[in-house]
């Protein structure tokens, strides 16, 4: 039976895409990242990926987790989750990518809060009355008498 490898040999190996996406904390877990894998949001050296593709430092991987784009070049492999200081030095984001996300969160910021559109909620009880009321008593086309016909 061959002997699991070690962090140190880690380093020199390959890593598969998947696992370095939830090393490097991008993802919370292995599913998660599979999944996105899966539906085309993550691409390594600018091609479509799959979960299994071994990733070495140099390889420049594009994701989109959410609102956020991202394009991070791999310094690092590991096999082992560690913390989020230990997580970010396995890659390098890119300027470019960092100005964009930058100028993203900018106009989100910016941008308009659906809630404040809505003045009032739900209607109230005497709310729902008032609306029954007018439509009670209001006079729709069709009760109006037509020009040509004498008023009842």
């Amino acid at each position: 039976m061959p002997a699991r490898p070690t962090p140190a040999a880690a380093e020199s190996a390959a890593v598969r895409l998947d696992k370095w996406l939830w090393v490097a904390r991008f993802f919370k877990t292995r599913s998660l990242a599979v999944e996105a894998i899966d539906k085309g949001r993550v691409q390594v050296n600018d091609a479509p990926a799959k979960p299994g593709r071994d990733l070495r430092p140099g390889d420049r991987v594009r994701l989109r987790n959410g609102p956020d784009e991202r394009t991070v070049v791999v310094q690092a492999l590991s096999l082992q989750r560690g913390s989020a200081t230990v997580a970010q030095t396995l890659y390098a984001e890119t300027a470019d990518s960092v100005l964009e996300r930058e100028r993203r969160q900018a106009l989100r910021r910016m941008g308009t809060e659906p809630a404040l559109a809505q003045s009032d909620g739900r209607p109230t009880k005497r709310d729902r009355r008032q609306l029954a009321d007018w439509n009670r008593w209001s006079a729709s086309v069709d009760d109006l008498p037509a020009p040509d016909e004498p008023a009842r």
